[in-house]
């Protein structure tokens, strides 16, 4: 039984890959019934190895019934379902749930309280509509490799599935909108996110410098575009983070590191100048921080008020103690790993906070208990299991 503050939820888990998961993991999280309903052969591959990390990772406090969509008596089965859930997830091209029948107009006769969400590539419709969807194409097309990487480096790409990601996260945020509407209205809708339209929002000042100013950006490698100095910076055993933004935070900067000299620059005295010598300022103070480690320089700006950290591996992330009270790492039990470690909610709620209860399903090793649950009896579920529909 599902607990949590989602759990009078029951979803319809029709995705695959990475976007489409990653909306329905915010679900699962927050205690939604979740049926992840996957072909005969299971969707290993399509996310990574099933008993591998990205595939545990995404489809945690899911069920898993397998069933063949392309026979009719398992969309016959689906409309089912649907008559009794709340939320069907879909990430098909546009033109693939047309022909499965599992389209919004389809299932929205079965159930009008349905809340039936879509994640594409490049929207739902539009001269881009019929075109796969990739992170990396998102990335190219959304501008965020043209303002990632170093001056003149030419484009590069972000170092996690970004577009992916947000339009997973838009795509939950427009189905919990939805739902808070059903409740007034009584009515379901199609809620549409893609991966273009993620990676556009995701540019955020960057791109309003464009459209309120005419400012196109550009690569300002470790350097913030707009903030000087506030970049990545050597010390005597690595490099070290700090984001002086302000004209009070520079000064705490400068007499922190032994560079109260600084302040007399004129190239340096206003925000503007500090941005327009950002090359000559960063050497400068450079050279300041080499004599200590990042440890040493860490603690000392800090207790000065000034914004920094250290840039840690993956490794040293979740060795860090505020990282551990924090609990982004938390286990769960998987029947056939053991207990793995999987990455935890990033929100906490004080009285409902997210669980992380079970690991990802075997295929299909809840699909005697799911069609139970929505009526079928044990000679049908044993038909549909003969002839191959799960």
């Amino acid at each position: 039984m599902s607990t949590g503050p989602l759990a009078r939820f029951k979803v319809i888990d029709l995705t695959r890959v990475r976007a489409g998961p990653t909306a329905v993991r915010q679900l699962a999280d927050w205690g939604a019934d979740v049926v992840k309903i996957e072909a005969p052969g299971g969707d290993s591959g399509l996310g990574g190895e099933r008993h591998g990390p990205d595939f545990q990772n995404l489809h945690r406090n899911k069920r898993s019934l397998t069933l063949n969509l392309k026979a009719p008596e398992g969309v016959e089965v689906l409309h089912r379902l649907v008559r009794q859930a709340d939320v069907v997830v879909e990430n098909y091209r546009p033109d693939v749930k047309f022909r499965l029948g599992a389209d919004y107009e389809s299932l929205r006769k079965l159930n009008k309280r349905i809340v039936y969400a879509s994640i594409s590539g490049f929207g739902q419709d539009g001269p881009y509509r019929d075109r796969p969807g990739f992170d990396q194409i998102a990335q190219g097309m959304g501008g965020l490799m043209s303002i990632t990487g170093l001056p003149g480096q030419g484009p590069v790409r972000a170092g996690i599935p970004v577009a992916d990601l947000t339009a997973g996260l838009f795509c939950a945020l427009g189905i919990l909108v939805a739902l808070l509407e059903r409740e007034v209205s009584g009515q379901g809708q199609w809620v549409q996110a893609s991966l273009l339209q993620a990676q556009i929002s995701m540019l955020d000042f960057q791109a309003a410098r464009w459209l309120v100013k005419g400012e196109v950006p550009g690569q300002a490698g470790n350097n913030h575009p707009t903030s000087i100095p506030t970049g990545v910076f050597p010390t005597a055993d690595g490099h070290i983070n700090i984001a002086a933004a302000g004209q009070e935070i520079w000064k705490r900067l400068a007499r922190a590191i032994g560079g109260a000299a600084l302040l007399d620059n004129p190239d340096y005295a206003t925000g503007a100048l500090r941005s327009k010598n950002r090359d000559k300022l960063n050497a400068e103070i450079g050279v300041l921080l080499r004599p200590k480690t990042s440890a040493a320089w860490i603690e000392i700006l800090n207790a000065a008020g000034v914004p920094c950290g250290p840039i840690y591996r993956i490794d040293e992330v979740f060795a860090d103690p505020q990282v551990r009270h924090l609990g982004m790492a938390q286990s769960v039990h998987h029947p056939k790993l053991g207990d793995i470690d999987i990455v935890g909610q990033p929100v906490t709620l004080s009285r409902t906070p997210s669980r992380l209860t079970r690991a990802a399903p075997e295929a299909g090793q809840d699909s005697d208990e799911i069609l139970r649950e929505f009526g079928f009896e044990a000679d049908a579920i044993a038909d549909l299991r003969g002839d191959g529909v799960i």
